[in-house]
């Protein structure tokens, strides 16, 4: 079987950031690290759960939705997955740091977070995911458009 595309990327030289992994077509999937791979300090799985429901909730409902395919967390609790057609890399951080915004300031019920709703809606930790968020909001803040690259 061929390597994946993702599986050739150097996990040791990689830092928290947003990068293009890979452009598909018109589709491009933005790796959001927001831990260094390896290095003993991971997302929780209720962190990494209640990250996703509230970023799939911003970004479904942002001025950029129209250009959302999918948000979702990595396997290995290091990020996620954004993936977006049609969005300069500029709006792809634009609508990032606005979500990251969102999450880390997040009051109320997590959306999507009931047993109708969800298939572990139990496993769910705000308070965690506030604090997880507002550490990468400061890096993706940090960021702009051009450095968005693997070898930036």
């Amino acid at each position: 079987m061929e390597r994946i595309a993702s599986f050739c990327v150097d996990h040791t030289k990689l830092k928290r950031g947003m990068y293009l992994s890979r452009r598909d077509g018109d589709v491009d999937t933005w790796d959001i690290r927001m831990k260094e791979p390896n290095h003993g300090d991971y997302l929780s799985t209720g962190c990494a759960h209640t990250l996703e429901h509230l970023f799939a909730t911003c970004a479904r409902n942002s001025a950029y939705k129209e250009g959302v395919v999918y948000v979702g967390p990595m396997g290995c609790r290091t990020g996620f997955y954004l993936l977006t057609r049609g969005l300069t890399p500029a709006e792809a951080l634009r609508l990032t740091v606005e979500c990251y915004r969102f999450m880390a300031n997040f009051e109320g019920p997590v959306p999507g977070a009931s047993e109708t709703e969800c298939g572990n809606y139990r496993d769910m930790d705000l308070p965690a995911a506030k604090r997880e968020a507002a550490a990468m909001l400061a890096v993706l803040e940090a960021l702009s458009p051009d450095a968005l690259r693997y070898d930036a």
